[in-house]
Order: C-alpha cells, then structure tokens, then sequence
C-alpha cells in the first residue's frame, strides 16, 4: 500500500445528510398517499353508481321491502314492522300458495279513501332504488286462503273450510272469531286469482269485503309482488313468516271434491248440489213409482 493511502472516503467528499434524505423519502411517500387518495376518490363515484345499480336490481326482481301501514295482519305483523318479500319466486312462474303472507298491488282501489304517505324526495330516491321501504306505492299484505280452483267458505260462528277442511287459524288476532263481522260463500275461486284475509279478521278490509268489486274479492295472480318471508324489522321482531300447518292437511287440494258439490269455476255460486247430484235426486222419485206400479200390476194379477 502506498504512503499516505487510506480507506473509506476522501476527506473532501461530503457525505449526504440523513435528514435530507429522511425529507425525500416522506416527500415521495406523501405524493404516492396523495395519488392513492385522488384515486380513491374518482373511484368512488363509480364504486356508488356500482352500489345502487345492484341495489336497484335486487329491489326489482329479488327481494324489496316494504313497511307495515295498518293492523291488519297482527299479531303476525304489527304496525312499523318492515317485511323483505320475495320477488324472484314469481318470476319463474310460482303463484302463490294457501298460507302465505303476500304483498299485492291495489286490485280494484281497496285503498280509495286511505291516507297515503308523503315521501320527501330522499325517501322516493331510496324507496325505488330498494334501501328505503315502499312507502307511496298503493299494496296491500295478507295472507293467501285459498288460490285458483279451491272452494272456499266460512259460516257465522264456524271456521274458514278450504275444499271441505277446516282450518284451524292459531295466526287469528287472539279475540277475533274467523269471520262473524263477515260470512262468506261458499265460493270457487277462478284460476288465475286468490281469496286473501287478513289475521286480524275483524280489523281487515280484505276480500270478503270486496265481493261487490269489479273483481269479486279477488286478487288477480299478476296483482301480487311476491311472497313476504322475514320481518327484518325492528331486530326485536325478527322472524320468519312460515306457512301454517293447517294448510298442509291432508284433501285440503282435493278440488275435484269441492267441484262435484255444484260449485263451478266461475267465481260466485249458490250453495247447492251438482248437475250429477241433482240428476240423481230427480231419477230417485221416477225410479221408486216405476217401481211401485209394476209391484202394484203383479200383485192384481
């Protein structure tokens, strides 16, 4: 090694200084947070029209809620509750069954004279986009009866009978009989419509009120929004809204039986016997006095 030589640095080099390079190092951590963050936020107009498109979607073809305007579906449903109902059933072409609690479009102006809400425009931007409950719409809950084809009736002091089975109603507003403020039928409903009550029988402008409409007390199929299957609020209240055993006894879907009665598919009917019935009650009468006069001829022989 040569005289004088040393290792490391010349003594006329300058080193660099840590906190400059401590400065820089924030300085191009800082421009890449500020890059994120302006990102983030042209991001983010996308990211809520992403937000309510599916929003939308889901509202109109699979589950929306709505809220709860009156009693009369209580004690199954109270006054404020909020129901998802099940739109995307309908749209693979279910109709609706006996038992079920169904949200229905006004079939022929039930609603005429009831107050409707007023929704700030807020409340009508998130009610069509589905995070807010109907609220202005003009539906209407209650549960299904009996659906196209079914005889249905219910007689002062006795119960609702669906194609001769009665039905044991414990869903009935406790106090409430099953339709002594208003006996019905019996009736056939025509294909194509529902017979709805509401569980508190005598607080419910249902069906058996409407029976002088344009639609008989009907609910046409393509009237009802979906299926309501969960109150999902207050989370007091949360529940699922099953079907009733009582609708799952055996013959209750033996229509062909309620039909042989007399009662045909047109809607209203008179109680009374069949064509078949009633043939045979008018060859019974012929049939014993034929009877009787050869009897009669063979014994003056």
């Amino acid at each position: 090694m040569a005289v004088g030589a040393r290792s490391g640095r010349d003594e006329g080099e300058e080193r660099p200084d840590d906190d400059a390079v401590e400065r820089e190092a924030e300085e191009e951590d800082g421009g890449a947070n500020a890059q994120t963050h302006r990102s983030f936020w042209k991001e983010l107009p996308l990211l809520v029209g992403i937000a309510l498109l599916l929003a939308l979607l889901i509202k109109t073809f699979l589950v929306q809620a709505f809220s709860i305007p009156s009693d009369s579906m209580q004690n199954t449903l109270q006054r404020g509750d909020r129901v998802l109902v099940d739109k995307l059933t309908p749209w693979f072409g279910s109709e609706p069954e006996r038992g079920e609690v169904v949200v229905f479009h006004d079939p022929a102006n039930w609603l005429s004279g009831e107050p409707t809400p007023d929704p700030n425009f807020a409340q009508r931007v998130l009610s069509k986009i589905g995070l807010m409950p109907s609220a202005d719409e003009k539906d209407l809950i209650k549960r299904t009866i009996a659906i196209g084809g079914d005889t249905v009736e219910c007689k002062k002091g006795g119960p609702v009978v669906v194609n001769g089975k009665e039905l044991n109603e414990p869903y009935i507003f406790p106090g409430n009989t099953a339709c002594d403020d208003m006996p019905f039928g019996p009736i056939t409903v025509p294909k194509g419509k529902i017979w709805v009550m509401g569980d508190h029988r005598q607080n419910s402008q249902d069906s058996r009120w409407h029976m002088q409409d344009s639609t008989q007390g009907f609910v046409p199929v393509d009237k009802v929004v979906g299926r309501a299957v969960v109150v999902a609020w207050p989370v007091t209240r949360w529940s699922t809204l099953p079907v009733p055993d009582t609708f799952d006894q055996p013959g209750i879907g033996n229509q062909a039986a309620a039909t042989a009665l007399g009662l045909g598919a047109a809607g209203l009917a008179p109680a009374g016997l069949g064509p078949a019935a009633l043939g045979l009650a008018g060859a019974v009468p012929v049939v014993l006095w034929r009877r009787r006069r050869l009897t009669s001829g063979r014994t003056a022989g």
